[in-house]
């Protein structure tokens, strides 16, 4: 075997570097393309081996041939004299390793192994590349806007490109090229051609993934976000929980005076997100899921997953929110079908009680807050309005 291929391993190593392709494997490659680079030549390869120092990236190639007196297949047989070279007491019968230059390979497979090799380059690249971005997969990336391909976008990554299809994009949204923007890579697939990349600026783990970037508390795991309910480009709700008695999960998210929540705000262009606090009592969490509507009293069904809102008669447009957006993202977060009546409504209907008007205290406010433990709906979850409820909701609103 030669010495150090200065050539090859130079070349190896700017693989290795710039495509990230590793010299273990492009040594393989080359002893396969050798292998079959003989067979083409000599009509088989049974009897030959290619020998590679993964060191110094030189090789040799080597066939096994018998030594005989008269030869009648010059690929399996040698004569005494020629195995003498390289065996100096090598017997008629012996099996000698003949070195083979592989300078003496045909021109024919001599392209058909640097073909083959190219396309080993080739698959090992687009695997490289379907690894690092897998890898990436549910995560958001950073990538510049290219083009308009039809209503799609294509979206380079670095060294891939990802098409943002119609579907995932957010309506309304307009992109330039050169412009650089967040995505949350939904897919990635493997292809002939490359890694195929799906991309989404509408998923709602898109904004659950620029907290995580925004805010270290939320990074560290010490708040946690329960729950996730968007419509693109218009407004999102989370609920989030504090895993450390001591850390507020909503003003941690929000930030001194919203700074966190406003660059996620500034990121999604101006989509609303209201932050509010999770709570294991399903009555309590829809509460907060209203926000920033006020609520009297709610009745919820963990089986059935219904619950029954009471809110003050000049609150009601404002949990419902429009077209109906503020109450169908509560129900999105909380996983409960939720029923919302107004305080006459209820009233007249016999599910709020006239008994209240004597059982609760006005805090001047125009928010009544109920003290009666025996209300109506007390089978299941309930909450009924207090003090500390209603300064819960004024802190809510604020992170909003």
């Amino acid at each position: 075997m030669s010495n150090v291929n200065t050539e090859l391993l130079e070349a190896l190593t700017i693989l290795e570097k710039e495509k990230n392709i590793s010299r273990d494997t492009m040594l393989d490659a080359i002893e396969a393309a050798l292998l079959s680079a003989y067979k083409n030549h000599f009509g088989k390869a049974d009897n030959a081996k290619v020998v590679v120092d993964h060191d110094t990236c030189s090789y040799a190639v080597y066939a096994a041939k018998t030594v005989v007196e008269n030869i009648e297949d010059p690929v399996l047989e040698t004569d005494q004299e020629t195995a003498r070279k390289y065996v100096s007491d090598a017997q008629l019968g012996d099996v000698v390793q003949i070195p083979v230059e592989s300078k003496e390979f045909g021109r024919i497979a001599t392209q058909n192994a640097k073909n083959q090799i190219l396309q080993k380059i080739r698959e090992e690249e687009r695997s490289v590349l379907y690894e690092q971005f897998h890898s990436k997969e549910k995560d958001i990336v950073t990538g510049i806007v290219q083009r308009y391909v039809g209503k799609n976008i294509s979206i380079n990554l670095g060294k891939a490109d990802a098409i943002l299809t119609e579907a995932e994009q957010v309506k309304g949204e307009v992109f330039h090229p050169t412009e650089h923007i967040k995505v949350y890579v939904v897919e990635v697939k493997n292809s002939s051609k490359g890694p195929r990349i799906l991309v989404s600026r509408s998923h709602p783990e898109l904004v659950k993934r620029l907290f995580e970037e925004e805010v270290t508390e939320v990074r560290d795991g010490t708040v946690e976000i329960k729950s996730i309910s968007r419509e693109a480009g218009s407004r999102t709700k989370i609920a989030v929980w504090s895993n450390d008695p001591d850390v507020d999960p909503v003003g941690a998210c929000v930030g001194m005076n919203g700074s966190r929540v406003n660059a996620i705000v500034d990121e999604l262009r101006g989509e609303k997100i209201d932050v509010v606090n999770w709570d294991d009592n399903p009555a309590y969490l829809i509460e907060n899921a209203l926000s920033p509507a006020k609520v009297i009293s709610v009745a919820a069904d963990p089986d059935e997953k219904i619950a029954d809102v009471v809110v003050p008669d000049y609150q009601l447009s404002l949990a419902i929110g429009k077209e109906g957006q503020n109450a169908r993202l509560a129900a999105r977060l909380t996983g409960y079908k939720i029923d919302i009546k107004s305080e006459t409504q209820a009233r007249e209907s016999g599910e709020l009680l006239d008994d209240y008007e004597e059982e609760y205290t006005d805090y001047g406010d125009g928010y009544p807050d109920y003290q009666n433990q025996d209300a109506p709906y007390n089978d299941g979850a309930f909450k009924e309005g207090r003090d500390e409820d209603r300064e819960s909701s004024d802190d809510q609103e604020s992170g909003k």
